[in-house]
Protein backbone atom coordinates (compact mmCIF):
# COMPACT_ATOMS: atom_id res chain seq x y z
CA UNK A 1 0.00 0.00 0.00
CA UNK A 2 0.75 3.46 -0.11
CA UNK A 3 1.07 6.29 2.47
CA UNK A 4 1.74 9.76 1.94
CA UNK A 5 1.46 12.25 5.44
CA UNK A 6 2.23 16.17 5.18
CA UNK A 7 4.40 15.63 1.92
CA UNK A 8 5.99 18.57 0.66
CA UNK A 9 8.73 19.56 -2.18
CA UNK A 10 9.39 23.35 -2.31
CA UNK A 11 12.30 24.04 -5.30
CA UNK A 12 13.40 27.47 -3.71
CA UNK A 13 10.61 30.05 -2.72
CA UNK A 14 8.43 27.09 -5.29
CA UNK A 15 5.97 24.80 -3.25
CA UNK A 16 5.41 22.31 -6.19
CA UNK A 17 3.89 19.85 -3.89
CA UNK A 18 1.92 21.02 -0.65
CA UNK A 19 1.62 18.91 2.40
CA UNK A 20 -0.16 16.38 0.80
CA UNK A 21 -2.26 13.36 2.36
CA UNK A 22 -3.04 10.56 0.95
CA UNK A 23 -3.33 6.97 1.49
CA UNK A 24 -3.85 3.95 -1.58
CA UNK A 25 -4.99 0.23 -0.35
CA UNK A 26 -4.35 -2.79 -1.81
CA UNK A 27 -6.12 -3.54 -4.65
CA UNK A 28 -6.96 -0.13 -5.26
CA UNK A 29 -5.95 2.00 -8.91
CA UNK A 30 -5.88 5.11 -7.64
CA UNK A 31 -6.52 7.58 -10.42
CA UNK A 32 -3.63 10.87 -9.34
CA UNK A 33 -4.94 13.73 -11.68
CA UNK A 34 -4.32 17.63 -12.15
CA UNK A 35 -3.30 20.40 -14.67
CA UNK A 36 0.05 20.70 -16.04
CA UNK A 37 2.33 21.77 -13.04
CA UNK A 38 -0.43 20.62 -10.61
CA UNK A 39 2.29 18.64 -8.70
CA UNK A 40 2.06 14.98 -9.99
CA UNK A 41 5.25 14.07 -11.53
CA UNK A 42 7.08 15.53 -8.47
CA UNK A 43 4.78 13.51 -6.11
CA UNK A 44 5.31 10.27 -8.27
CA UNK A 45 8.88 11.01 -8.10
CA UNK A 46 9.27 11.31 -4.39
CA UNK A 47 7.02 8.38 -3.73
CA UNK A 48 9.35 6.21 -5.97
CA UNK A 49 12.63 7.73 -3.97
CA UNK A 50 13.61 9.80 -6.91
CA UNK A 51 13.26 13.01 -5.08
CA UNK A 52 14.09 14.04 -1.42
CA UNK A 53 10.95 15.48 0.21
CA UNK A 54 11.47 18.68 1.71
CA UNK A 55 8.55 18.21 4.73
CA UNK A 56 6.48 14.76 5.58
CA UNK A 57 7.10 11.08 4.68
CA UNK A 58 5.79 8.11 3.03
CA UNK A 59 5.29 4.56 3.36
CA UNK A 60 5.76 2.07 0.52
CA UNK A 61 4.48 -1.42 1.01
CA UNK A 62 5.44 -0.94 4.87
CA UNK A 63 8.72 0.52 4.34
CA UNK A 64 9.46 4.59 4.94
CA UNK A 65 11.08 6.19 1.87
CA UNK A 66 13.49 8.10 3.86
CA UNK A 67 14.84 5.58 6.26
CA UNK A 68 14.70 2.28 3.72
CA UNK A 69 14.97 3.53 -0.11
CA UNK A 70 16.05 0.11 -1.52
CA UNK A 71 13.75 -2.05 0.12
CA UNK A 72 11.02 0.63 -1.42
CA UNK A 73 12.33 -0.03 -4.62
CA UNK A 74 12.98 -3.58 -4.56
CA UNK A 75 8.70 -3.32 -3.87
CA UNK A 76 7.92 -1.13 -6.95
CA UNK A 77 7.74 -0.88 -10.87
CA UNK A 78 7.28 2.25 -12.22
CA UNK A 79 6.42 3.31 -16.04
CA UNK A 80 8.06 7.05 -16.39
CA UNK A 81 5.86 9.78 -18.68
CA UNK A 82 9.33 9.47 -20.89
CA UNK A 83 11.31 6.76 -19.60
CA UNK A 84 15.57 6.89 -20.96
CA UNK A 85 15.97 3.15 -22.05
CA UNK A 86 19.54 1.94 -23.28
CA UNK A 87 18.49 1.79 -26.34
CA UNK A 88 21.61 0.06 -28.25
CA UNK A 89 20.22 -3.33 -26.70
CA UNK A 90 17.61 -5.94 -27.38
CA UNK A 91 14.72 -6.11 -25.35
CA UNK A 92 15.68 -9.54 -24.10
CA UNK A 93 19.10 -7.63 -23.27
CA UNK A 94 17.56 -4.66 -21.46
CA UNK A 95 14.77 -6.82 -19.54
CA UNK A 96 17.97 -9.40 -18.30
CA UNK A 97 19.66 -6.23 -17.07
CA UNK A 98 16.57 -5.18 -15.75
CA UNK A 99 15.81 -8.37 -13.97
CA UNK A 100 19.82 -8.81 -12.49
CA UNK A 101 19.38 -5.66 -10.98
CA UNK A 102 16.28 -7.50 -8.55
CA UNK A 103 18.19 -10.39 -8.53
CA UNK A 104 16.03 -12.93 -10.05
CA UNK A 105 17.15 -15.94 -11.35
CA UNK A 106 18.10 -15.85 -15.69
CA UNK A 107 15.91 -18.84 -16.33
CA UNK A 108 13.17 -17.40 -14.40
CA UNK A 109 13.52 -14.05 -16.11
CA UNK A 110 13.87 -15.24 -19.03
CA UNK A 111 10.73 -17.11 -19.08
CA UNK A 112 8.93 -14.13 -17.30
CA UNK A 113 9.68 -11.53 -20.21
CA UNK A 114 9.51 -13.66 -23.03
CA UNK A 115 5.58 -14.23 -21.63
CA UNK A 116 5.51 -10.50 -21.02
CA UNK A 117 6.70 -9.61 -24.53
CA UNK A 118 3.87 -12.06 -26.09
CA UNK A 119 1.65 -10.61 -24.14
CA UNK A 120 2.28 -7.51 -25.84
CA UNK A 121 2.45 -9.23 -29.34
CA UNK A 122 6.65 -8.55 -29.54
CA UNK A 123 8.13 -11.53 -28.58
CA UNK A 124 9.16 -12.09 -32.20
CA UNK A 125 11.40 -9.05 -31.95
CA UNK A 126 12.70 -9.89 -28.47
CA UNK A 127 16.59 -9.84 -30.10
CA UNK A 128 16.31 -6.85 -32.45
CA UNK A 129 18.27 -3.72 -31.50
CA UNK A 130 15.53 -1.29 -29.40
CA UNK A 131 16.80 1.59 -31.98
CA UNK A 132 15.23 0.44 -34.45
CA UNK A 133 11.85 -0.40 -33.24
CA UNK A 134 8.89 2.78 -32.68
CA UNK A 135 7.69 4.38 -30.20
CA UNK A 136 4.76 2.10 -29.19
CA UNK A 137 7.23 -1.27 -29.27
CA UNK A 138 9.71 0.48 -26.85
CA UNK A 139 6.90 1.24 -24.98
CA UNK A 140 5.70 -2.34 -24.25
CA UNK A 141 9.46 -2.72 -23.29
CA UNK A 142 9.54 -0.32 -20.70
CA UNK A 143 6.08 -1.62 -19.32
CA UNK A 144 8.17 -5.16 -19.17
CA UNK A 145 10.59 -3.59 -17.05
CA UNK A 146 8.20 -2.28 -14.89
CA UNK A 147 6.15 -5.91 -14.48
CA UNK A 148 9.13 -8.57 -14.45
CA UNK A 149 9.92 -8.46 -10.75
CA UNK A 150 6.28 -8.77 -10.04
CA UNK A 151 5.90 -5.38 -7.46
CA UNK A 152 3.58 -4.96 -5.07
CA UNK A 153 3.29 -1.37 -6.05
CA UNK A 154 3.03 0.10 -9.67
CA UNK A 155 3.60 3.50 -10.48
CA UNK A 156 2.48 4.09 -14.03
CA UNK A 157 2.96 8.09 -15.32
CA UNK A 158 1.07 8.48 -18.52
CA UNK A 159 1.70 4.52 -19.24
CA UNK A 160 -0.11 4.43 -22.76
CA UNK A 161 1.42 7.15 -24.39
CA UNK A 162 2.70 6.03 -28.08
CA UNK A 163 0.65 2.65 -27.56
CA UNK A 164 -2.05 1.14 -29.96
CA UNK A 165 -5.66 1.04 -29.47
CA UNK A 166 -4.82 -3.18 -28.47
CA UNK A 167 -2.00 -2.90 -26.36
CA UNK A 168 -3.57 -0.49 -24.59
CA UNK A 169 -6.74 -2.59 -24.43
CA UNK A 170 -4.31 -5.48 -23.26
CA UNK A 171 -2.43 -2.78 -20.45
CA UNK A 172 -6.15 -1.54 -19.13
CA UNK A 173 -6.78 -5.35 -18.77
CA UNK A 174 -4.22 -5.89 -16.78
CA UNK A 175 -4.03 -3.86 -14.24
CA UNK A 176 -7.16 -4.23 -13.23
CA UNK A 177 -6.11 -8.36 -13.27
CA UNK A 178 -3.15 -6.89 -10.91
CA UNK A 179 -5.43 -4.95 -8.88
CA UNK A 180 -7.90 -8.24 -8.30
CA UNK A 181 -4.48 -9.99 -7.23
CA UNK A 182 -4.11 -7.46 -3.87
CA UNK A 183 -1.46 -5.39 -6.07
CA UNK A 184 -1.53 -1.24 -5.42
CA UNK A 185 -1.38 0.99 -8.70
CA UNK A 186 -0.95 4.63 -8.67
CA UNK A 187 -1.82 5.42 -12.17
CA UNK A 188 -1.76 9.35 -13.33
CA UNK A 189 -3.09 10.32 -17.00
CA UNK A 190 -4.39 12.87 -18.65
CA UNK A 191 -6.70 10.78 -20.78
CA UNK A 192 -9.76 11.12 -18.65
CA UNK A 193 -11.93 8.37 -20.18
CA UNK A 194 -9.58 6.07 -19.26
CA UNK A 195 -9.31 7.11 -15.63
CA UNK A 196 -12.84 7.06 -15.60
CA UNK A 197 -13.40 3.59 -16.69
CA UNK A 198 -10.52 1.68 -14.38
CA UNK A 199 -9.53 3.65 -11.55
CA UNK A 200 -11.36 2.65 -8.36
CA UNK A 201 -10.86 6.01 -6.97
CA UNK A 202 -9.73 9.15 -7.93
CA UNK A 203 -7.69 12.05 -6.24
CA UNK A 204 -7.43 15.55 -8.18
CA UNK A 205 -4.62 18.21 -7.18
CA UNK A 206 -4.06 21.16 -7.63
CA UNK A 207 -1.09 23.97 -6.87
CA UNK A 208 0.18 20.70 -5.00
CA UNK A 209 -2.90 19.87 -2.86
CA UNK A 210 -5.64 17.70 -3.00
CA UNK A 211 -9.28 19.65 -4.27
CA UNK A 212 -11.25 16.20 -4.26
CA UNK A 213 -11.11 13.01 -3.68
CA UNK A 214 -13.72 10.01 -4.14
CA UNK A 215 -15.06 7.35 -7.11
CA UNK A 216 -15.61 8.97 -10.19
CA UNK A 217 -19.32 9.25 -9.98
CA UNK A 218 -19.01 10.29 -6.64
CA UNK A 219 -16.99 13.57 -8.22
CA UNK A 220 -19.06 14.14 -11.15
CA UNK A 221 -22.38 13.77 -8.68
CA UNK A 222 -20.70 16.42 -6.41
CA UNK A 223 -19.82 19.07 -9.07
CA UNK A 224 -23.09 18.42 -10.89
CA UNK A 225 -21.18 17.41 -13.58
CA UNK A 226 -21.88 15.04 -16.66
CA UNK A 227 -18.59 13.65 -16.50
CA UNK A 228 -15.48 13.45 -15.08
CA UNK A 229 -13.93 15.42 -18.15
CA UNK A 230 -16.51 18.15 -17.47
CA UNK A 231 -15.83 17.20 -13.23
CA UNK A 232 -12.43 18.30 -14.07
CA UNK A 233 -12.52 21.02 -16.19
CA UNK A 234 -14.69 22.78 -13.65
CA UNK A 235 -12.41 21.85 -10.68
CA UNK A 236 -9.35 22.93 -11.96
CA UNK A 237 -10.42 26.28 -13.45
CA UNK A 238 -10.02 24.99 -17.04
CA UNK A 239 -11.87 26.87 -19.68
CA UNK A 240 -14.65 25.20 -21.65
CA UNK A 241 -12.94 23.13 -24.76
CA UNK A 242 -15.45 24.32 -27.16
CA UNK A 243 -15.04 28.14 -25.71
CA UNK A 244 -11.61 28.18 -25.65
CA UNK A 245 -11.86 26.45 -29.35
CA UNK A 246 -14.48 29.08 -30.85
CA UNK A 247 -11.92 31.84 -29.52
CA UNK A 248 -9.32 30.10 -31.38
CA UNK A 249 -11.25 29.47 -34.67
CA UNK A 250 -12.14 33.51 -34.52
CA UNK A 251 -8.51 34.67 -33.81
CA UNK A 252 -7.77 32.85 -36.83
CA UNK A 253 -10.24 34.71 -38.97
CA UNK A 254 -8.91 38.03 -37.85
CA UNK A 255 -5.29 37.16 -39.03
Amino acid sequence: MIRALDLTKRFDDFTAVDHLTLTVEPGEILGFLGPNGAGKSTTVKMLTGMLQPTQGTAEIAGHDIIEYPMQVKQRIGYIPESGAMYESLTPAEYLDFVASLYHLDPALAESRFNDLLDVFGILHARDQRMTEMSKGMKQKVLISSALIHRPDVLFLDEPLNGLDANAAMVVKELLKKLAAQGKTIFFCSHILEVVERICTRIVIIDKGQTIISGTARSITEDTDSKSLEDAFSRITGIRDAGDLSNDFLAALERV
